[in-house]
């Protein structure tokens, strides 16, 4: 049975057979058997071709790993455990987004802590400017589920007013190319801000506002699934949620 998804990412990349083969030191013939007759190579060169066509080996390969070695993958991405977000040192937001060579994420309600924070504000259109793909998930204030989690919270109607400070607060970086906006109407179980490869989690919990909640910092490694997990949520929020216009 051929390899569709190993096909499909060279096709994607524009990448032939004889260009990965060379890549990564193996026959052209190699690499044909790899995607006409799923054959899998050796650990190290799965791990070769999926950082060169720039995904993820279990999803070229899913059956190459047993579970206990994607559990223990799974297990080193975390990086540490905060027992609540304002325990987080402030430099690490900066270093975050700083280390981005590629795209940054942002999925909130308000976030209202780096919406007020300049420096973010720099440093998020600074990294559109050189060509980072820069994304910020803003919950809608008209929306239930803002209004839902500022009762969780004990605000109420504050939670809306937050979100659309936000909105206001934002009006700067809005308007860099590169740079963009959209609403969403989700429940969140967790707040999600990645730069490539590196993620934080703020994980919401009932009746505790976002910033006495538990937060975790996890870092992509290769047969890893949680931050896979959570960029997959991203992205299937981002599809939903509705655009934010530079002038609105």
């Amino acid at each position: 049975m051929p390899n569709e998804r190993l096909r499909a990412a060279l096709l994607q990349k524009r990448i032939t057979i004889a260009a990965l083969a060379e890549e990564v030191g193996v026959d052209p013939k190699t690499v044909e058997r790899w995607v006409t007759q799923d054959r899998q190579p050796y650990r190290r060169t799965r791990l070769a071709v999926a950082s060169f066509l720039g995904v993820d080996e279990t999803y070229l390969w899913p059956d190459a790993l047993t579970t206990d070695q994607v559990a223990s993958a799974s297990n080193s991405e975390i990086v540490t455990i905060y027992p609540h977000r304002w325990a987080v040192p402030r430099d690490a937001w900066g270093r975050l987004f700083a280390d981005a060579k590629n795209e940054i994420g942002i999925l909130v309600y308000s976030g209202l802590f780096l919406a007020e924070d300049s420096g973010i504000h720099r440093l998020l259109a600074d990294k559109a400017r050189a060509g980072v793909r820069v994304r910020v998930l803003l919950g809608d204030p008209d929306s239930s589920q803002v209004a839902e989690r500022g009762e969780d919270e004990g605000i109420g109607a504050a939670m809306a007013a937050k979100v659309r400070s936000a909105i206001v607060l934002y009006k700067s970086v809005r308007a860099v190319e590169g740079v963009e906006f959209r609403l969403h109407s989700t429940v969140l179980y967790n707040s999600i801000y990645f730069a490539d490869d590196e993620l934080f989690v703020n994980t919401h919990v009932w009746g505790v506002p976002a910033n006495n909640a538990p937060f975790w910092h996890m870092r992509k490694l290769p047969g890893g699934e949680i931050v896979s997990t959570y960029r997959e949520s991203f992205e299937r929020v981002w599809e939903g949620a509705k655009h934010l216009a530079p002038e609105a």
